[in-house]
């Protein structure tokens, strides 16, 4: 667990992925992140169909390797209007097509926390194989040299290999 930017998160040994509601309680835990998978956004026809087209499911068996990236953006990314904020993200930042330089190699889901009052306001999860972990790298840089990236103030870079047992399983 690296801090980019901002607060860190205490140490943990391993992490657990509960989908979906759990009765479970929250107790014992370093600590907690929550998120929703939501529709779409920011994003134009064509290009959820070239997502649609190269991306593939998570929980792949050679995806051992996995991130997660906690990210927070400043209150001038969240003041702008959402017009704005496309054109950030996508006509300087060029976000959608990097992503698309990695598929199929790298599969990717968008946890949204904001509207959740979460201290991030987005759970980035990324999985895969160790032979792509330099593409991995390559992208994150990229993505991190973007206009976008200059509206993010808190973001924390952890990464996970799957636990044996959870591979037999």
């Amino acid at each position: 667990m690296r801090t980019v930017i901002g607060s860190g998160l205490p140490e943990a040994s391993r992490l657990i992925i509960s989908e979906g509601r759990s009765d479970e309680p929250l107790t014992d835990h370093a600590w907690i992140l929550k998120g929703v998978t939501s529709n779409t956004r920011y994003t134009e026809r064509p290009e959820v169909e070239a997502l649609a087209s190269k991306q593939v499911g998570l929980a792949r068996p050679d995806a051992t390797c996995a991130a997660l990236i906690p990210i927070r953006k400043t209150a001038a990314w969240w003041d702008l209007a959402q017009n704005e904020r496309r054109a950030i993200f996508e006509e300087q930042s060029h976000h959608i097509k990097i992503g698309l330089d990695y598929l199929p190699a790298v599969a990717r889901r968008l946890h949204h926390s904001r509207e959740l009052a979460e201290p991030f306001d987005f759970l980035t999860w990324f999985e895969f194989a160790p032979q792509h972990a330099n593409e991995f790298e390559d992208m994150v840089d990229r993505l991190r040299q973007t206009p976008e990236w200059r509206y993010v103030d808190r973001e924390i870079d952890i990464r996970l290999s799957r636990h044996h047992e959870a591979m037999k399983s």
